[in-house]
């Protein structure tokens, strides 16, 4: 059980440690890791940025991710996609919903820059937990390729069956629990209030 998310970063900051001095560009997916990615940022003397990726909704169960889009428009579908009810029609409808929020949030959180380029960097993905995985999987096949020099996965904590199917697409995959029973990322956490977007904007700010 992590106290925060900034308790989990710090410990994974320190799980990370070998990288401090590399300038690394630490990425998170917003909105959770936002404020995580910032603090492993500064631990590691790097840069921080965010990695934009929506996950795919099931029909009838918006909380269920069936599979997830980066900003290039890549989808990736997990297995049990089609037996959620989930349809071409569905699917294509779905992507350019999730496309426009990710085009609003580029606006949005960054209005005044680029995104930081990963080429030839040492590049760490950051989330506040995986579930079905479904936003690091596009995240990581992504960044993928622009070419970074090497490409982490960092999570305080995630199903072991998930971090299977993470672990062939990233260099390093570095996760501090693994537990059997997993039901959400929340259950992990004393504190696992929302991060807004308000948020978001400060931080990439300062």
């Amino acid at each position: 059980m992590f106290r925060d998310r900034i308790q989990a970063a710090g410990q994974l900051a320190e799980q990370l440690a070998a990288y401090r001095g590399q300038h690394p560009l630490v990425l998170a997916i917003p909105r959770g890791a936002v404020p995580m990615a910032k603090v492993i940022a500064e631990r590691l003397m790097g840069d921080f940025d965010v990695v934009l990726v929506r996950k795919l909704r099931a029909p009838w169960q918006p909380e269920l991710a069936i599979g997830s889009v980066d900003e290039s428009g890549w989808t990736y579908l997990a297995p049990f996609a089609a037996g959620t009810g989930a349809d071409a029609q569905h699917i294509e409808a779905e992507k350019r919903k999730q496309m426009e929020t990710i085009r609003q949030r580029r606006a949005q959180y960054t209005p005044l820059r680029r995104h930081i380029d990963p080429a030839g960097r040492i590049v760490i993905v950051v989330d506040d937990g995986l579930a079905t995985g479904a936003t690091m999987i596009a995240a990581l096949h992504g960044l993928r390729q622009q070419k970074p020099a090497r490409l982490i996965c960092a999570v305080p904590v995630s199903p072991p069956d998930t971090l299977a199917q993470v672990r062939p697409l990233a260099d390093e995959v570095v996760c501090l629990e693994a537990p059997e029973w997993f039901q959400a990322v929340g259950q992990f956490y004393r504190d696992f209030e929302q991060v807004e977007d308000e948020e978001v904007i400060r931080l990439l700010k300062v």
